[in-house]
């Protein structure tokens, strides 16, 4: 009898051991840290459309200008993109905090614009693009901004025998008097087609290749030209 009780008892004992009663619990896996995207910064200064006459002069012709604007949610970090708008050249200066000095020309026209990154994530986010003008030393006028060719854009297709050109002028001075336009078959454009002073002008065009400019003129004479754009009529 004693060894009939002894089987049952290691018979009732077994499924326990085998459901690993008294072993450890299975590791809990933490969640994955939520990544969240920067927001998009809000510029500060240098001010949209307005001369910039607070640099630190450093020769006779760059200076020295504190770029700044309100930190963006999210954001651990920013690179700031300035571009000369007499060369088109752009440069990237990067901040971890929401402003840097940068050395520029001075007498120069330029657009600015502020990207935000966050650790963790390749998405980022990027300002509105602001325009300004770099003083030079006692300089009473100032050239107007390149105009910002609109329509056609570039590489665009046209189609019909007339085409609209539009484009956005802007000045410091507010003191623009004029446009000069120029189309052509060849790059860059050499045939002026009209002086206008409002934004746009129609003109009538063939199957072809196009490239055209726009030349800004103020009241003392000052000019700028806009970039070559280049569209085909079909």
């Amino acid at each position: 009898m004693n060894k009939i009780k002894y089987i049952l008892s290691i018979a009732f004992i077994i499924p326990f051991l085998s459901c690993g009663g008294g072993g450890d619990d299975e590791p809990i896996t933490p969640d994955p840290p939520v990544i969240v995207n920067p927001s998009a910064a809000v510029l500060v200064f240098p001010d949209n459309d307005e001369e910039c006459n607070s640099g630190i002069s450093m020769n006779t012709t760059q200076s020295k200008v504190n770029f700044n604007w309100d930190e963006a949610a999210n954001a651990s970090s920013y690179t700031v993109v300035v571009e000369n708008l007499l060369t088109n050249v752009e440069f990237l200066t990067n901040s971890t905090v929401n402003q840097v000095d940068i050395i520029i020309q001075k007498s120069t026209p330029y657009k600015w614009w502020v990207i935000s990154k966050a650790t963790g994530t390749i998405e980022t986010a990027t300002s509105t693009v602001w325009k300004f003008y770099n003083s030079g030393d006692a300089i009473q006028t100032y050239a107007p901004f390149p105009a910002e060719i609109s329509s056609p854009v570039m590489g665009a297709t046209v189609n019909g025998t007339t085409v609209n050109l539009e484009w956005v002028g802007s000045d410091v001075d507010n003191d623009i008097k004029e446009y000069d336009v120029y189309l052509d078959n060849v790059d860059p454009p050499t045939t002026m087609i009209e002086t206008v002073t409002l934004q746009n002008v129609s003109k009538e065009v063939s199957t072809n290749t196009y490239y055209w400019k726009v030349l800004t003129r103020d009241d003392e004479g000052n000019t700028s030209n806009s970039q070559v754009f280049q569209f085909r009529v079909e």
